[in-house]
Formats: structure tokens, sequence, C-alpha cells
């Protein structure tokens, strides 16, 4: 089964042609049916593969499709890598991409036809590109993959593109995208130098018996890569800027795609991450420092995508700290679970938004009795991410935090300090917006209902798995080998964990260690309830609020150290050079140009004599030529 895996993301592939050239002649129904039975067609190979490769036995299989380059000793086949990583990232990609699919359908109705089918076009292509990520069996065709998200991202982040903010938001992706892309191909091209090859087995192989500055090197440039794509200090203020797009486009970048993609490439390299040790103290630090740092700006935060965007910042900090310290499962089980609860709390809000046709959370309350389904699904995913048992985020957090600890003990008060605010921020956005009185208009409180069942479904569907994903992950403190998760990826993972130095935690300290993060997080909960539940002070932040409302001021740093400089360049280079120097030299060579033809062309006089004298004069030059200078 698995040499059908090619079947994974030609069905994307073709709901993409297919929604895309003919989104003038499709019906809603028919855009909708190609967009969402092939994700799901893609979904029910990937399980079917999954199946196969849970076996034991199973040994990873890599399909070779075609030559993609093949220059000199260079070889590089455009081939799909069959293995434990491979196959989980297949299911949560497909498995949550055709949920916020099928979501799609009712929360983009309104649209105009041919822009519905554009919608689902871009949305398949998507998918498609991250599913070629997924699959590359070298760094190439990664590469690939990565530069496709990329664009899709760009399509869809300005998919309402006649509003020129959502323009703006955009670019800012695309370009903040392309700085990381910039250190991965570097790294791409220094493998081929060093180690002639970039598939992975080749590159993991050799890189054992590589230099550890070589192999530094590289690995801080695909972090750079990654921090571009997976939004770590300092290339995280695309993602915020990217809710301009639909809030199924949210989720989508936000939760099981596109974020991700450094998570994987990082794990997926394992190895040379391991016997690089001062890149993975830079990528525990950074991710520290991004998950505490966008934590905080959280907090002040008052429209409801915008809360959701810096947790996923902060999130995404939580999965490097996890690679960082070596936590290779943890961090892939936080993305699982992530998946799961950060979907559901987008496509959540998505459901308030279609309700009420707002995102300020100032705005709202009361929601409860308005939208019941809505309300305890978001709940549920409110709970997973703050890390309260037994919810999936507890399992996979607790997993990164355990192994924090052990590497450095500070990492995990930060950690700690970060589930916190969290907690905190997560239930003041739900308290917020479903509890106490309804602060909106009588026309809003009138018009107030459900969501139909297409968004409804996708978010039970999501609760469920946001309330269960965390048992494949049960620490092995409970029961032996209950971890379920880590044994079906320690294929994966095996030379890392045979170079690393691992101390078993003590029972004893595992659960205290447990029981503080749980309390702190139970903590922030209360607190955030008994303040936002009833009479929320929602006023305008002041003081170090104002700073964080303004996301600590990092746009207008930006702006001022970088974008303003830059400007003032270009329009140095084209009021100054452009004009005084390039068109001064290209206009002299043409005014040089016309004035020696003016003065040449006084030599065609039309006078007998005159053509005569200056064949004599020849004659003469010629004749001195002769005698002197070849004597």
């Amino acid at each position: 089964m698995s040499k059908l895996v090619y079947l994974v993301p030609l069905f994307p592939f073709i709901g993409f042609l297919l929604n895309g050239l003919l989104r003038k002649k499709l019906s809603k129904s028919l855009i909708s049916i190609i967009g969402c039975g092939t994700v799901l067609a893609s979904f029910v190979v990937s399980l079917l593969i999954f199946f196969e490769v849970k076996d034991p036995s199973f040994q990873t299989v890599v399909i070779n499709l075609f030559d993609f380059i093949n220059v000199g000793s260079l070889k590089i086949p455009f081939s799909f890598q069959v293995d434990q990583l491979s196959i989980l990232f297949l299911l949560i990609i497909t498995g949550v991409g055709f949920l916020i699919h099928l979501y799609s359908t009712s929360y983009m109705h309104d649209e105009e036809n041919q822009h519905f089918a554009r919608y689902f076009a871009y949305l398949n292509l998507f998918v498609f590109s991250m599913l070629i990520l997924i699959l590359g069996s070298n760094y190439v065709i990664m590469f690939v993959g990565w530069e496709g998200v990329g664009l899709c991202s760009y399509l869809l982040i300005g998919y309402w593109f006649k509003n020129i903010e959502y323009g703006n938001a955009a670019k800012k992706a695309f370009i903040m995208n392309r700085i990381g892309d910039l250190g991965f191909l570097i790294a791409v091209f220094w493998m081929i130098s060093k180690f002639g090859s970039v598939n992975f087995a080749e590159v993991f192989s050799k890189a054992p018996t590589t230099s550890v500055g070589v192999l530094t090197g590289i690995t801080l440039l695909l972090f750079v890569g990654a921090t571009g794509k997976s939004a770590q200090i300092p290339l995280y203020t695309w993602l915020p800027d990217a809710m301009a797009g639909p809030t199924p486009v949210s989720a989508l970048i936000h939760a099981a795609t596109m974020v991700t993609a450094g998570i994987y490439m990082i794990a997926r390299s394992n190895i040379m991450y391991t016997l690089a040790p001062t890149t993975q103290t830079v990528v525990a630090i950074v991710g520290l420092a991004t998950a505490i740092f966008a934590a905080s700006i959280a907090l002040k935060q008052n429209d409801i995508k915008k809360v959701l965007a810096y947790s996923t910042v902060s999130q995404l900090g939580y999965m490097f700290l996890g690679l960082g310290v070596g936590a290779y499962t943890g961090a892939v089980f936080h993305v699982m679970t992530h998946a799961f609860f950060k979907a559901l709390l987008f496509l959540g809000a998505g459901s308030v938004i279609h309700a009420m046709h707002e995102q300020d959370i100032r705005k709202m309350g009361g929601l409860k009795k308005f939208m019941p389904i809505t309300h305890i699904t978001f709940l549920l995913a409110c709970l997973a991410i703050a890390g309260i048992p037994p919810f999936s985020g507890f399992f996979s957090k607790d997993e990164i935090l355990a192994a924090a600890y052990e590497k450095n003990p500070i990492y995990y008060v930060v950690g700690v300090f970060t589930a916190l605010m969290t907690a905190f921020y997560m239930f003041r956005l739900y308290a917020t917006t479903f509890l106490g009185k309804f602060r909106g208009t009588s026309d809003q409180e009138h018009h107030l209902h459900e969501s139909p069942s297409a968004i409804t479904i996708p978010l039970v569907i999501l609760a469920v798995l946001a309330v269960t994903a965390g048992f494949l992950g049960i620490p092995e403190v409970f029961a032996k080998d209950s971890h379920w998760l880590q044994h079906f990826l320690s294929p994966i993972f095996e030379a890392s964990t045979k170079i690393q130095e691992v101390h078993p935690a003590n029972a004893g300290m595992e659960l205290t260690l447990m029981a503080i993060s749980v309390g702190v997080a139970i903590i922030g909960v209360i607190y955030a309830w008994s303040k936002f539940s009833k009479d929320p002070d929602l006023q305008d932040a002041s003081g170090f609020g104002k700073v964080l409302a303004n996301k600590w001021y990092v746009d207008e740093l930006y702006d001022a150290i970088i974008l303003k400089p830059l400007n003032a360049f270009g329009k140095f280079l084209n009021n100054v050079v452009e004009k005084n120097v390039i068109d001064w030299m290209v206009n002299g060579i043409g005014r040089a140009v016309q004035y020696s033809s003016r003065q040449i062309r006084l030599l065609q006089s039309g006078q007998v004599g005159g053509y005569v004298l200056l064949m004599v004069i020849g004659i003469v030059i010629l004749f001195l030529v002769e005698i002197f200078i070849k004597k």
C-alpha cells in the first residue's frame, strides 16, 4: 500500500486543477465536493498506509518517481519517503485539512461562485504543497514543498485582495518567509558540497563522521529557515498579521500545516542537531524566548483571532524548546495535540465571527446560551491548551517541560511561567466571549444563533480529538510501555537517543514537576475566570499593559531600523544614483553618438575636390607608416 503514496498529494492537486480551471463553470456544491472529496481521499489512503507502517517489522520505504536533477555526480530524485514520522504528519495534515475544508463549505458560502472555487483551489494547492514537503525523501523536494506552502500562504492570506491592508499582510508573510528560506537554501548547497548528496539516508549516515563545526553551520542555517516558516524570534511578526485571511485559512496555517513545517524539518534532521549541541542550545533558547514573549503579548489582545495567533507563536516556541532539549518525540507529540486544539479554537472563533460579524471580544459576552455547541467545544480546547489533565495538551506539554527540567531547571521555570500566562489569556478569552452579559448591539443579539452543521460537526470531531489524543502519550511513570507514540516514533529518533545522555527522571520528581505545572495552570484558569466571567475590566490598556497591547512595539522597531532605512536607501538610489548617474551615463552615450554623427556627416559634403584631398592625405599617411613604422 505504501507504494501508492503518490496518490496522497495527487488527489489535492487534481482538486486544485479542477476548481481552478473550471471555477466559472462549476456550481458551489460541486466545488465543495471536489475540494473536500480530494482531501478526504488523501486521508483514506494515508490511513491505509498507516496500518502498514505501524507494524513493528515495517522498514522505511523510498519511492522514486523520476530523476529531478541529474548533473554529473549529483543525482537528486523526485522521490517520497514513507516512515513513522511522515505518516503521522500525513494523517494530521489530511485529517485536520479535511475538517477545515468541510467547515469552509459553510463559512465561505456567501462568496461568488468563481471566488468560492478560487478559495478551494488555493486550499487544495496548499495541502498538496504541504504533503510534498512532508513526503520528500531529500532536502530539495522538501524545499519544493516548503516554497509551495509559502506561495499558497500568500494567496490565502491575501484572498480578499481588494483590501490593501490584507494585501500588505500577505506580502509581509511572503517576504519574511523568503528571508528564512535563504538560510535553508544555503544549507542545502552546503550539504551538496560536503556530502555530495541531499538524500536523507546519505546525509544522516555521513553526519557522525562530519566535523561539529560544519554540522553546526548547516543546522543553524536550517534553523534560520525554520524561524521564518514556524514564526520564531525574530521572524514571527508575519503570523499575527496573517489573520487577514479567512478564519478557516488561519486554522489551516496555524494548526496542522505551514507553521509546523520547521518542527518537522528539525525532527527529520534530528541526528544532525543532536551532533551539534551548540545549535540545540540556540534552538532551545530561541524557542523559550518566543514562547514567553508571545504569551505576554496575548495577555492584552482584544481581537479574538489575534489572541489565538500569538498563542500559536507561543506554542510553537514550546515545540522548539522540546527540539532544543532533545525531546523530539515530545515536540512532535505537541504538534499533533496542538493541531487538534488550535484548529478547534480557530474554527470556534470563526463560528463566533460568523454569528456576530465581530472580532473584538470586548463587544461579545454571554454567547454561551446562544451558541451551546461552539461554547462547549471552545471550552474543551481552552482546557487542552492550558494543560489541564486529562486533556491532550497536558500530556504533550508535560513531556516537553520534564525534558527541559532535565536539561536545565531554568528552562523549566520559564516554561511553567509561560504555561501560567497561557492558562490566563485563554480563559480571559473564553470568559470574555462566552460568559457574563452580552455586550453587543441589540441587532446582533437578535440574530445570534448556533452555526450550521457543516461548521459544528468539525468542531465536535476536533473536540473529541483534543480531549482524547493525549492518551497516545501517557507518561511511563503511570504505566510501563504506556507511551504509544514514543514506541511508534522510536525508529526515527533511535540514532539520536543512542548519542544523547538520557537520565530517566525519578518517578517522584516527575510527578512533582507535573503537579507544579498543573497547579500553576489551574491558578491561571481560576484567576482569569473570576476576573472576566461576570464584570470584566475591558478598558484600554495603560502603563505596561499598553506596551503589551502594542506588541512590545516590535513592528514599530522593525519599521524604524529596517523598513525606513531601506526605503530611504531606495529613494536615494532612485533620485540620485538612477537620475544623476545611470541616466547621465545612458543619455551621455546617446548624446555622444549624436554629436559624433553630426561631425562625421560634415565629411560627406558632396564636393569631389574634398574627396580627392582626403584620398591624397590617406595615401600620404599610409606612405609614412610604411616608411617609418615598419623600419
